[in-house]
């Protein structure tokens, strides 16, 4: 429940945005120092704050008042909105308190109020909770839980903690606590356990019997279908169970804790089997009928069990909840077989469907999902590498026989587009019988993107529906086959995850996942998660322990992650850099899935060590940069020296000098991702930058204008392009419509990103060949950041003659910032927007400072604009914030 009073101001700023440990008004912060954070908004050009007052209290009253009871910031000088820490005294678990942050900014005082509660930080928050399940043996059909209680009087606030090994699904009186699924969070249940807190005050005003009851499914700690990665051998693997606390203050002043025990009652529930990659089955003929009543006779259900609890300690889940974010309705039903129906929705999906159907008791309908159709129109369900021993994406519901009859799966998602169901009783199935509902992460998007092409439209939103599909508590490798969390994949796409969606607490969480799951030696695995699979030498993917964190902090300013994950970061660089003889690593996992590898994936047909030895140095400048930050100069100096060290012996080893080109062993041909990584990555000699560009486009054109890469450089191939002077490749490679390219995949009939260029990728549900959104905003719409948390912001299109116009705006901690650009005949027109707080290096195309002016008014005199030197081709104006209209000729176009 958030409390978000009257914002109060005296002339023009205003406030929004207010977030506690970048959450909206959180139920169960763990951080005993919590960060606050808001924005200023402000239609005055250059307007700044000058200084910020946090008041944190137990009441909106004494906040108003001017009494906060807790802590009281004093005022500080300082023109950031976000990352001020609590300093105040202890904060007591499992409790709600009022802050209020009063800004004065130059135009103006500004002051707001919002919440934020506690999490169950020690043990005795819990009030004596007990881990309880069904305990080990028995049948694999999910427990159901119930304990009924008595509300007396008036509720003025109540809370339930649940923490589980596996999934619980909650109810207060048969129906859903909240809007989360697949909840709580999925870790190594060894290190850390999470637990999720729901605001039931409205929900318990009702005086009399409520019933709390509670479903268990297995998720990654409990399943029982071996597969690849071993999950089914997991080191903390057991039966689900849980722990949970109702806290209810009542409005007398009482208090009341409904725990978990052994007087909770359990059965076996209607869900026989569940398992993630496999499905579930459902038999509504065990339903329980009057679940949600006090009266109902539980007689025959047993006692939960105590049963031991996870090895990990309990921490408040601090990623958004899964959620159902959308429904979808069929498009079109065929019958490829008699009896056999297949349903297509308008796109790719992570979720599952809804049936809605009417039988007899005992008619079994068999659903299953997939991305795509086999050559008789059936759906496309094989499991081709063979990760499971036993079914894979399919449902099973078993009709009650009881009118019509409603069912989704609980505790499985899957990855399709079409789903085929036999068994169907009475007839072909109308249109609406099948709903699909669209299930990921409760991030909010934060861009936008357009422009006067449809297909770098096209992939933009393709990009974002899939990272979308991908996120589920955890970045993962498709919803369909994998449902991991590989390294290199989140590696690539963390910059186009942070600035199209909310995704800043979700990374936060995984790069501690990824700590979590390191060998002995210190070096990451290659999923994170892990249940003790993966255990490979892979520089390009190990690099996420290190670069998703300089993504947050550049994007979020997260500083906190750096600081945190700074000694195992620099331990696993260090391993890295001496297991590398001569400077030069080695890796298992390249270039993957170049165009012409096989469509199930495998490593580019090129030498391995050049990745390898790139991403070292890439990881060696990161962690000089992380120290720097930090402020340990020393230890920067000893990373900046390592990248010296392994710059020399990469030009030395791989550098053709004479034909200014990089190769190694084995190589077939020329190798784009090869001289990509030089380019991108800072390595190649800066005197012969140009000749090694002008052979990568010479490539780019002597393949038709076609790139050559796999995951790792197809990252960088359109901005390497573009900046180095061969903007026309970019865009030709970025517009190709034949294999391969994105244009290809849309001409397939594609609704999502594939997993490898070829139509006959395994997965057509996989954002690491996307990352061109990138390139789309950051040279496109000409958006990125210069410094941490986007304080310092470049706004540089390439305003080419391909393209009459294109747009795109993030959300950053300062507030949102746009541009776009549109030509009108001779002259061309650009629009900027810096949020306050922010500045902006702005790149305009013209020579000539005459031509050129700001909302009709010359350069030199404009308000908030800075006249700089010439950034060539062009001029470079520096800009406060607030929101400006350039127009210049348009001769320049390129």
């Amino acid at each position: 429940m958030s409390c978000a009073c009257a914002n109060a101001q005296d002339t023009g700023s205003t406030l929004s945005r207010l977030r506690v440990e970048n959450l909206d008004a959180p139920l169960a912060i763990d951080a005993a120092q919590p960060r606050f954070s808001w924005q200023v908004q402000s239609n005055q050009r250059g307007a700044k704050q000058v200084s910020w007052r946090i008041a944190v209290a137990t009441s909106p009253a004494l906040l108003e008042a001017g009494k906060p009871d807790i802590w009281d910031s004093g005022r500080e000088a300082s023109p950031e909105p976000f990352g001020h820490a609590y300093t105040g005294p202890a904060l007591a678990p499992g409790t709600r308190y009022f802050w209020k942050v009063d800004v004065d900014t130059s135009d103006g005082h500004a002051a707001q109020t919002a919440s934020f509660a506690t999490g169950l930080t020690d043990e005795s928050a819990w009030a004596g909770a007990r881990w309880i399940g069904k305990g080990d043996g028995g049948t694999r059909a999910a427990p159901l839980l119930r304990r009924p209680f008595t509300v007396d009087s008036a509720v003025a606030r109540a809370t339930v903690y649940v923490a589980a090994g596996g999934y619980a699904d909650v109810t207060l009186d048969g129906k859903p606590v909240g809007p989360a699924v697949l909840s709580p969070g999925f870790t190594n249940y060894d290190k850390r356990v999470q637990y999720v807190a729901t605001d039931l005050t409205t929900a318990l005003q009702a005086k009399g019997t409520h019933v709390l009851g509670m479903e268990l499914g297995r998720g990654f700690y409990g399943l029982t279908n071996p597969d690849v990665w071993h999950w089914e051998r997991a080191p903390w693997h057991g039966e689900p169970r849980v722990r949970a606390r109702l806290a209810i203050d009542f409005a007398d002043g009482r208090h009341q804790d409904i725990v978990t025990d052994d007087h909770w009652k359990l059965t076996d529930g209607p869900t026989l089997l569940d398992d993630l990659y496999g499905g579930e089955t459902y038999d509504g003929r065990r339903a329980q009928p009057g679940f949600d009543t006090a009266g109902f006779n539980d007689s025959a259900w047993r006692a939960a069990s105590l049963v031991p609890a996870p090895r990990g300690r309990l921490v408040s889940q601090p990623q958004p909840s899964i959620t159902v974010a959308a429904t979808l309705t069929a498009d079109e039903v065929t019958q490829p077989k008699p009896g056999v129906y297949v349903f297509r929705f308008p796109r790719v999906i992570a979720g599952w469907a809804t049936f809605r159907v009417k039988g007899h008791a005992g008619d079994t309908i068999v659903a299953s999902y997939g991305e795509k159709l086999l050559p008789d129109g059936s759906v496309d369900v094989r499991d081709r590498h063979h990760y499971f021993k036993e079914g894979f994406q399919t449902d099973r519901f078993i009709l009650s026989g009881k009118g019509t009859e409603s069912w989704h799966a609980k505790f499985s998602y899957k990855g399709f587009r079409y789903v085929q169901v036999s068994g169907w009783p009475g007839g072909a199935p109308g249109r609406d019988a099948v709903t699909a509902q669209v299930v990921h992460s409760d991030v909010a998007e934060t861009s936008s993107f357009d422009s006067g092409n449809d297909l770098l439209n096209w992939i933009h939103r393709a990009a974002v529906n899939t990272v979308l599909n991908n996120l589920q508590g955890i970045p993962t490798d498709t919803p369909m086959y994998e449902k991991n969390g590989w390294t290199g994949d989140a590696m690539v796409g963390a910059d186009m995850m942070l600035r199209n969606l909310d995704a800043g607490p979700l990374l936060a969480k995984w790069v501690d996942d990824i700590s979590d799951a390191r060998n002995a030696d210190g070096a990451p695995l290659l999923i994170a998660p892990n249940p003790g699979w993966g255990d490979v030498r892979a520089p390009p993917w190990h690099a996420a322990y290190i670069l998703v964190p300089w993504s947050l902090y550049m994007h979020d300013g997260d500083r906190r992650v750096l600081a945190r994950h700074e000694p195992g970061m620099a331990a696993y660089v260090n391993l890295e850099y001496a297991r590398s003889p001569g400077g030069i690593a080695m890796t298992e996992l390249g270039d993957w899935v170049s165009p012409e590898t096989d469509p199930d994936g495998e490593n580019a047909p090129e030498d391995k060590r050049v990745a390898a030895t790139a991403y070292l140095y890439r990881m060696a400048t990161a962690m000089a940069d992380i120290e720097h930050v930090l402020g340990k100069d020393a230890d920067a100096d000893h990373f900046r020296n390592m990248a010296e060290s392994v710059r020399k012996a990469f030009n030395k080893t791989f550098y053709d000098a004479h034909a200014h080109v990089y190769r190694g062993q084995g190589d077939l041909g020329y190798r784009q991702a090869h001289n990509l990584f030089a380019l991108a990555f800072g390595l190649a000699p800066e005197a012969d930058r140009s000749l090694i560009a002008a052979n990568l486009a010479s490539d780019v054109r002597a393949r038709g204008n076609h790139l050559d890469t796999g995951a790792l450089a197809t990252k960088i191939i359109l901005p390497v392009l573009s900046h180095t002077g061969h903007p026309a490749e970019a865009f030709a490679v970025a517009t190709q419509v034949t294999f391969p390219s994105w244009g290809f995949w849309r001409a397939q009939g594609a609704t999502s990103l594939w997993e490898h260029w070829k139509a006959a990728s395994r997965s057509w549900g996989h954002y690491f060949l996307g990352t061109a959104d990138d390139w789309l905003f950051g040279d496109v719409a000409g958006l990125r950041p210069l410094e941490p948390g986007w304080r310092r912001i470049e706004v540089a299109p390439l305003f080419t003659g391909f393209l009459d116009h294109a747009r795109g705006s993030v959300l950053t901690p300062y507030g949102h910032t746009s541009v776009s650009w549109q030509r009108h005949g001779p002259r061309l027109e650009l629009k900027v927007d810096v949020p306050v707080g922010a500045t902006a290096l702005v790149r305009l195309p013209t020579d000539n400072l005459r031509e050129a002016s700001e909302s009709g008014t010359s350069l030199d005199k404009a308000t908030g604009v800075h006249v700089g030197n010439a950034c060539g081709p062009g001029v470079c104006v520096t800009v406060d914030s607030g929101r400006y209209d350039f127009s210049m000729p348009a001769t320049s176009l390129q």
